[in-house]
This record gives structure tokens, C-alpha cells and sequence, in this order.
């Protein structure tokens, strides 16, 4: 039951407006290898901003 190498580890996403607010998602390692970058809503400035993986 090794969930570090699971296919979908679970993945903090980090604010890059620098507020600190973070969000916590899945992802499918097979279909995105690399950092995700998502732009998603950060309730801290209330705008979109870009959320990057972080590890």
C-alpha cells in the first residue's frame, strides 16, 4: 500500500502572489510529469492567479 508511488500523488498548490494560500489536489503523474501551473482563485487578493505545484 505504498502511496508515494502512487500514479496520483496527492500535490500542494502554492499561491504565486505570495499570500501563502495553498490548495490541495491529485494529479495523474503518467499524463503530467512536470510541475503543475493552474490558474485558480486566491481568496487572500480575491483574484485568479497562477497556483504552482509545489513538493
Amino acid at each position: 500500500m505504498a502511496r508515494a508511488t502512487d500514479v496520483r500523488p496527492v500535490i500542494k498548490l502554492k499561491s504565486t502572489a505570495g499570500t501563502g494560500y495553498t490548495y490541495v489536489t491529485r494529479k495523474n503523474r503518467r499524463n503530467d510529469p512536470d510541475r503543475l501551473v493552474l490558474r485558480k482563485y486566491d481568496p487572500v487578493i480575491r483574484r485568479h492567479v497562477e497556483f504552482k505545484e509545489e513538493r
